[in-house]
C-alpha cells in the first residue's frame, strides 16, 4: 500500500512538474508587447495612437506623416474640423493639399476656414467632395511619384488622441489607383 502511495505521489509530482514546465513555456512564448504595457498606463492612453504598430503621440503621428510630403498630400476624411487644418499648418507651401470630404457631422464651416487662412495665409488647402463612397480615412502622400505612400487611418485627424486608434501604411497600393484618380475629378466641396 505504501508503495502504491509513493508511485501515485511520484505520478502527481511528474504531472505538476510537466505543468510547471508548460506554464513556463507559455509565459516565455507569449512575449507581452511593450505596446500593450504602454497602453495599460492610464497616463499614456489619452493623446496616443498606433502608427504602424508603434505607440505615438497622435498629433505628432499626423505631423510626421505629412512632413514627408514633397509634392502633395491628399486626405480622404468625411469628418473634418479646424484640427484637421491645424495639423497641416507647417507643411511647405510648395506641397499641394487637397482634402476629399463630404463634410458630415458638425463639419468644417466657411468662417473657420477663413480664420485659418488669415492666421496661415501661405497655407492653401483645396476641398473636393468625396462622393459618399468612403467610410474609412486615408492619407495619400506624393501621389503618382516614386515616393508615393498611402496610409489607412482608423479615426479622423480632428479626433486624434481622443481614443486609441491605428494608422497603418498600405502595402498594396495598386488597388487604390483608380479610386484616387476618380477622387481627383470630383467637384469642389462647399463648406458649411
Amino acid at each position: 500500500e505504501m508503495q502504491d502511495l509513493r508511485r501515485d505521489l511520484m505520478d502527481v509530482e511528474d504531472k505538476v512538474a510537466g505543468l510547471v514546465d508548460n506554464l513556463g513555456n507559455v509565459v516565455h512564448k507569449s512575449e507581452l508587447s511593450e505596446l500593450i504595457l504602454d497602453l495599460s498606463n492610464p497616463q499614456l492612453k489619452y493623446g496616443f495612437l498606433l502608427l504602424n504598430g508603434e505607440p505615438m503621440e497622435a498629433n505628432l503621428a499626423y505631423k510626421d506623416i505629412y512632413s514627408i510630403a514633397k509634392k502633395s498630400i491628399y486626405i480622404v476624411d468625411n469628418y473634418i474640423g479646424v484640427k484637421t487644418l491645424v495639423l497641416l499648418k507647417d507643411i511647405p507651401s510648395s506641397v499641394e493639399i487637397i482634402i476629399f470630404s463630404d463634410n458630415v457631422g458638425k463639419g468644417l464651416h466657411t468662417l473657420e476656414y477663413q480664420d485659418f487662412c488669415k492666421e496661415y495665409p501661405f497655407r492653401k488647402i483645396k476641398f473636393q467632395e468625396s462622393g459618399g463612397e468612403f467610410h474609412d480615412r486615408y492619407i495619400v502622400i506624393d501621389w503618382n511619384t516614386d515616393k508615393q505612400r498611402i496610409y489607412h487611418c482608423g479615426a479622423s485627424s480632428k479626433d486624434a488622441g481622443q481614443r486609441i486608434t491605428t494608422i497603418s501604411e498600405v502595402v498594396d497600393q495598386v488597388v487604390y489607383a483608380d479610386i484616387i484618380n476618380r477622387l481627383l475629378k470630383n467637384p469642389i466641396l462647399k463648406l458649411k
